[in-house]
């Protein structure tokens, strides 16, 4: 017979972390499982660990409408539970007329995203920043910064934990089926189990398709 919980997230990343900490923090019996035997395994400790402003999106798409208020909470997240961060600026350079004229094309794109604090500046004033440049003109960011993800992730599991849910590493998922009331899960490692719940939240990073596709009667 099948155990039950109220949700399942399917992988700890920072993605699924963050997804089991809002839901468990909202009330909800959390499980996050894991294939792995630590979180954080492969794209969320695989990164350049970048911060974005939000300067280059497309605007109308989900990352542009997402970018600007994700990031401010990420630096508020940071700072109230002391993951180490940094708001270490940026410069976007340029050399020559048609790469000076592109700035402001950038800064505009970047404004309709809500993006408000750049900068255009000189060469001369670029280059009293960082006196190794060598450029025309340049666009200052003050908002891009770079965070210490495997301390991020540690915080989000923290909270995780303390809001009463759980971590399961060491547990991949060998398929499913959709069941009356929700979904059951094949849950391998072990100890196999098949686990039921009324929710899934499928955050498997780039194994996220294949999962999906292993749970029968899941639409395509």
């Amino acid at each position: 017979m099948a155990e039950s919980v109220d949700v399942i997230v399917i992988g700890a990343g920072v993605v699924g972390l963050a997804v089991g900490r809002a839901l468990a923090r909202a009330g909800r019996e959390v499980i996050v499982v894991e294939r792995h035997d630590g979180f954080g395994e492969e794209t969320s400790s695989r990164n350049s660990e970048v911060i974005h402003a939000g300067i280059y999106y497309r605007p109308g798409g989900m990352r542009a409408k997402l970018c600007v208020p994700g990031r401010k909470m990420l630096y508020a997240f940071c700072k109230e539970y002391h993951v180490n961060h940094e708001r270490c600026e940026k410069l976007i350079v340029a050399n020559g007329e048609k790469e000076v004229a592109r700035l402001s094309t950038i800064r505009a794109t970047a404004q309709t995203n809500g993006v408000d604090d750049l900068q255009l500046l000189t060469g001369a004033e670029a280059i009293a920043l960082e006196p190794a440049l060598r450029c025309d003109g340049a666009l200052f960011s003050p908002s891009s910064g770079i965070v210490d993800s495997h301390g991020l992730m540690l915080a989000l599991l923290g909270d995780l934990e303390d809001a009463g849910g759980a971590l399961a590493l060491s547990s991949p998922i060998g398929g499913g089926r959709v069941v009356d009331g929700g979904v059951e899960l094949d849950i391998g490692g072990k100890e196999p189990i098949k686990l039921r719940s009324k929710m899934v939240v499928n955050r498997a990073g780039l194994s996220a398709h294949k999962i999906a596709h292993s749970i029968v009667s899941v639409p395509a």
